[in-house]
């Protein structure tokens, strides 16, 4: 058995998780932000490093008395160090220095990228290979593994995430940060009225973008406004969402036909959004020998069991840093040479 403690302060949350062999969740203390930003629109980062500061030691705190353990009975120390905000990222990783070295654990560097896929693993085990469909307010990528820790991006976004998308939708209508779930509510209380464009959906590959479908819609309300005319939220907000969706699962069908895999994860932010949820479970209905793994909602948003997840598979590979570990804001997985890629 391996419990790892984990840090996560990427970007507006402070968390702190204790996790057992990668898929038990002992405890997972989490200090939000949004109050604080959405008076802004989005995260400030020198107000999310101040608050990150404040909470650091009092998540610690909460996470070792919810699980019950002590600092004696862990085997490591999992934290982010990007990508993220580098002043949220410093905190997380001065906390988790600092609590390793007084306690000789052995410190492991996690991506934040591949703990919200990892978190999968709260629902159940990753099958491999795997493809992973990465959705959030900044990243959005079709990411291939053959096996743990092996990721690589088929496709990615050319400009606006999908998450970040719908925050600017989500202004537009006067909508409160981060505008995520309030335009999935809204859209299920509308109709598809509006045929938006979905970029990029004759090229071939699996690259995504949504700068467009953002214009469209802002253009849309912009030109009924102009005509003295009415738009209903909900129509627009359940519009905007089908293109949104449409472009998300035309590019994750295309990789599950050209790529052998036996499960397909749904992992990031936007993972929660109800919509895309269950028009993925549809389109696996036409994939029934590959296992739809979502990520459980409550392990959708930034945390630090999802770190912890991502650290078990590291602890395992024996991946670990020493106390000079740095932050890398701008990490990412490696590219696919889709030239070279065997699909077989």
């Amino acid at each position: 058995m391996t419990t790892l403690i984990a840090f996560e302060s990427s970007a507006d949350e402070t968390s702190v998780a204790i996790v057992k062999d990668g898929q038990t969740v002992l405890s997972n203390a989490v200090a939000t932000q949004i109050n604080s930003h959405q008076r802004f629109g989005g995260i400030v980062p020198e107000v999310a490093s101040r608050h990150h500061l404040e909470w650091i030691t009092k998540t610690l705190d909460i996470a070792l008395a919810d699980a019950q353990v002590e600092p004696k009975d862990l085997d490591g120390v999992a934290v982010t160090y990007g990508p993220g905000l580098v002043g949220s990222l410093l905190v997380g990783l001065m906390g988790a220095k600092t609590f390793a070295m007084a306690h000789g654990l052995p410190l492991i560097p996690v991506n934040h990228l591949a703990g919200h896929i990892a978190a999968a693993n709260f629902n159940r085990p990753i099958i491999f290979p795997a493809l992973a469909l990465m959705v959030s307010g900044g990243h959005t990528e079709l990411v291939l593994m053959k096996e743990p820790n092996d990721f690589h991006i088929l496709g990615e976004t050319f400009d606006d995430a999908a998450g970040e998308s719908y925050d600017k939708v989500g202004r537009l209508l006067n909508l409160s940060y981060p505008a995520g779930k309030a335009i999935d509510d809204l859209a299920h209380q509308g109709q598809v009225t509006i045929d938006f464009p979905q970029a990029m959906a004759k090229e071939a590959g699996y690259n995504f973008s949504f700068s467009g479908l953002k214009s469209a819609v802002i253009n849309q309300v912009h030109n009924a406004e102009q005509r003295g005319e009415t738009i209903k939220e909900e129509d627009l907000a359940a519009s905007f969402q089908a293109a949104v969706i449409k472009a998300l699962v035309g590019r994750t069908k295309r990789a599950l036909t050209d790529f052998p895999v036996k499960s397909l994860v749904l992992a990031g932010g936007v993972a929660a959004n109800s919509g895309l949820r269950a028009a993925l479970t549809d389109l696996m209905a036409d994939f029934s020998n590959i296992d739809f793994i979502p990520v459980p909602k409550q392990y959708t948003g930034d945390n630090a069991a999802m770190i912890g997840a991502a650290g078990y598979w590291n602890y395992q590979d024996k991946i670990f840093a020493d106390l000079d570990l740095n932050t890398n804001p701008g990490l990412d997985f490696p590219l696919i040479d889709l030239d070279q890629q065997d699909n077989e």
